[in-house]
């Protein structure tokens, strides 16, 4: 067993295909079918049930799954550690993620610091969804994500608020609300919103809330960007709670009976993980913007 036939199994279990996982390992397909015969040979097991052209996991590789993830999570982290040590200069590939909002609003400036600083660093960014981006620090393929941190995050997942971002309620300036100096929760749900996805982050935020003043939300489009949402809202179609970075030319409304809403940005990591120089340098960059 090596990690080239683990990481051929993970891929296939991943996608669910013989041709993506050669596709993403920049092999032909018969290479991973040799890569994944010779592990199930090795462990005496078969790893994938093959009816037709579905593949699915059986139970010995379901069992192997996790072990295998951590396997080569555990040779990655032997491999930077060795680098930290063996190598005074900043330099190989960082791969994280970054969420569109702040992809957009927040990280540009650090960004530019860090390519400044290290020049010799090679950026593999992912603009990617909280939730996306999460995962993929939890699976181990990214060493970073700066993203709107889990209110109920994984015991494994280390996290560091970065920003403290300020959610404004916001209509348009002709919607029927525009007008109420002062306005109730209730009051809200009367009308139609617009929030992120029921997946996401920030819409399980605004859901507690409506849920500790036992109010169902009348969210009749959701969108995961942000951008768009405030179109939607400028047009009237809705309220909405934006941060206020994106309030712009909306009516902020005063929610009488709502504490201040805030969401926290930041940046995770793996707890098992050992960042690699890049990555250590990159998150002190944005530590500074708590400064």
């Amino acid at each position: 067993m090596d990690t080239s036939t683990l990481q051929a199994f993970l891929a296939v279990a991943e996608s669910g295909s013989f041709s993506k996982a050669a596709s993403q390992l920049y092999l032909t397909q018969s290479a991973v079918s040799k890569r994944i015969a010779l592990l199930e040979e090795q462990l005496g097991s078969k790893l994938f049930d093959r009816i037709g052209r579905s593949i699915s996991v059986t139970e010995a590789g379901n069992e192997l799954l996790p072990r295998a993830r951590d396997i080569l999570l555990q040779f990655d982290d032997a491999k930077r550690a060795i680098n930290n040590i063996s190598s005074g200069e900043i330099m190989g590939t960082l791969s994280f993620a970054a969420s569109h909002h702040i992809s957009l609003h927040r990280l540009p400036n650090y960004l530019r610091r860090f390519s400044e600083e290290c020049p010799d660093v090679e950026l593999d960014l992912r603009f990617e969804e909280s939730e996306v981006a999460y995962e993929g620090v939890l699976k181990g393929d990214l060493e970073l994500a700066l993203i709107t941190l889990s209110p109920d995050p994984d015991e494994n997942i280390h996290s560091e608020i970065i920003w403290d971002d300020l959610l404004q309620y916001v209509v348009s300036e002709d919607h029927p609300l525009a007008t109420s100096n002062e306005i109730t929760l209730a009051e809200l749900t009367a009308y139609n919103a617009i929030l992120p996805g029921a997946n996401t982050f920030t819409r399980s935020l605004v859901e507690q809330l409506f849920d500790q003043h036992d109010l169902s939300l009348n969210v009749t489009m959701s969108t995961n960007y942000l951008d768009t949402i405030h179109m939607m809202v400028s047009i009237g179609l809705g309220w909405s709670l934006l941060p206020e970075s994106l309030v712009g030319d909306l009516k902020v409304l005063k929610v009488v009976d709502s504490e201040p809403v805030h969401r926290n940005l930041g940046i995770i990591f793996h707890r098992n993980r050992t960042l690699s120089k890049a990555a250590n340098h990159l998150a002190e960059i944005l530590k500074s913007a708590r400064k």
